[in-house]
């Protein structure tokens, strides 16, 4: 049986990264309105913070899964602000989850205390990683990978100290020819012109990175594979197992803005004497008020969503595949922040869309979830592939 009930440890360490979230919350607007400013590595209460909080409780066999209560935590986190933290880490990229699914002992080794981005994208190449134009030549008189390609939207892009990069080494055999390597900043022919401007999320360091006959040795291709098998996608399914995770944690990232967003929106009901009565039942929404109807609606969409993230999480820490969980998550969750932050504003009206408060910049910075990590279609196709057994083909 699936628990899910807190115990007292796990409520203890999520008051503490509640606790975080205020602090950083203080900053969301600054960064917001000041796109081209990096957030600092650690606000100024940071000091002050952790020297007056008691140690963290330790968690115990009978406390959460770890994978579930990093779910958790992560909702925590982003309840506060999408970008800011009390105290970033410098490690914990895209790309160190690549390196942990796919490197070697030795790489893991080599390329584990750098903080590593992952560059996938580009101007062509959207949701469909398989069309992936930056090109890997091996070049065997010096034992050299030759990178040439462009990457856009590339998050955590400006404070990485490397990049695990998506490049085909031969683009005729589709995703097979498919290959990640790592490559640190610094290295000739590898170059970031800007920081990207965006909708949501503004203060968070997505770059573009441009490769112009970028030589790397032969050792940073990740993995060590240079063989292409058409049968299985080569190094492609290796390299796609990690967003069985951090789909996942994208998902959890978004409702942590739901729950914001829901949380001020109860709060201002409550202030305007809107009773929500949640034992009218199944049926009987109609016959309470217009608002509290929509709002507790709004509260259904946001557990529901919460509970396949929770799902996903709990299997992923059993050791349990979860592809299929992984991609279910992040398309309700998707769908749910979206439809859970503009249906905050409708509720509140132009109190939602005032600069002055959060929810218009949750609504925005919400609308990421189902874009980034593979779209909202893309899980959808993802889904119908496992539950109908669909080829790749059938869906086309």
């Amino acid at each position: 049986m699936i628990d899910f009930r807190l115990t007292e440890t796990d409520k203890a360490l999520l008051e503490r990264t509640r606790a975080e979230a205020v602090i950083a919350r203080r900053y969301a607007h600054e960064f917001d309105e000041n796109e081209a400013e990096m957030i600092p590595d650690t606000l100024p209460e940071t000091e002050e913070f952790y020297a007056n909080r008691s140690p963290a409780p330790t968690a115990g066999p009978e406390d959460t899964q770890g994978a579930v209560m990093m779910m958790l935590q992560t909702m925590g986190a982003f309840w506060g602000d999408y970008s800011v933290r009390v105290r970033r880490s410098d490690r914990g990229g895209l790309g160190n989850a690549a390196l942990a699914a796919a490197g070697t002992d030795e790489q893991k080794e080599e390329w584990g205390n750098l903080m590593l981005s992952m560059a996938i994208t580009e101007p062509g190449c959207g949701s469909d990683p398989s069309r992936v134009s930056t090109s890997a030549v091996l070049d065997e008189e010096t034992d050299e990978w030759v990178i040439n390609g462009e990457k856009i939207f590339v998050t955590t892009g400006i404070r990485a100290t490397g990049v695990v990069i998506w490049a085909t080494i031969d683009k005729s055999a589709g995703r097979a020819g498919i290959k990640s390597f790592l490559i640190e900043k610094g290295t000739p022919g590898f170059d970031v012109p800007h920081k990207e401007k965006k909708l949501g999320i503004r203060a968070d360091d997505t770059a573009a990175y441009v490769f112009t006959d970028c030589r790397i040795p032969r050792t940073h291709l990740l993995g060590l594979d240079e063989s292409i098998q058409q049968k299985n996608s080569g190094g492609f399914r290796g390299v796609m197992k990690t967003f069985n995770m951090t789909r996942p944690m994208t998902a959890a990232m978004g409702l942590g803005i739901a729950e914001a967003a829901i949380d001020l929106t109860r709060e201002e009901l409550v202030n305007a004497g809107i009773v929500l009565d949640y034992g009218v039942g199944p049926g009987g929404l109609g016959r309470t008020n217009a608002a509290a109807e929509k709002f507790m609606r709004l509260e259904s969409i946001f557990e529901a969503s919460r509970l396949t993230l929770l799902q996903c999480g709990w299997m992923a820490g059993e050791g349990l595949p979860n592809n299929l969980e992984s991609s279910v998550c992040k398309a309700h969750a998707g769908s749910a922040v979206r439809e859970i932050t503009q249906g905050c504003i409708e509720i509140l009206g132009t109190m939602g869309i005032a600069r002055e408060n959060l929810l218009e910049k949750w609504m925005r910075d919400s609308r990421i979830t189902d874009i980034y990590e593979g779209t909202g279609e893309i899980q959808r196709l993802i889904i119908a592939r496992g539950l109908l057994d669909y080829t790749r083909a059938d869906l086309k």
